[in-house]
């Protein structure tokens, strides 16, 4: 892979990876929710769980697998902030995304 191809993968990377902790919607289902995790898989399909709130019984239900085409974003601002990917939580002290507040 060329550095320039190896550059524009990486800034991809980067882009979708800025998906998490967005709230959105599902174009298809209606659905709504955070995106709680991106996964990029060898045939280029690149897909998010979009995990809805807790029930009015407090109850958390289980996060779907969303293809991105199919997400709209409801609000640009990320419900917490995200990990520092070049680092890791290692460096900061922590064990992870739990120590982190929410907004």
């Amino acid at each position: 892979m060329g550095i320039k191809r190896k550059e524009n993968v990486m800034k991809n990377v980067k882009e979708h990876l800025g998906l998490l902790g967005l709230k959105a919607e599902d174009k298809v289902t209606g659905l709504k929710g955070i995106v709680t995790c991106v996964s990029f898989d060898l045939y280029g399909c690149i897909q998010a769980i979009l995990k809805p709130p807790a029930g009015k019984d407090g109850k958390h239900s289980d996060g779907s697998w969303m293809d991105i085409r199919r997400l709209k974003i409801i609000d640009k601002k990320p419900v917490m902030d995200l990990p520092d990917y070049d680092t890791g939580y290692v460096s900061e002290g922590k064990k992870g995304a739990a120590e982190k507040p929410l907004r």
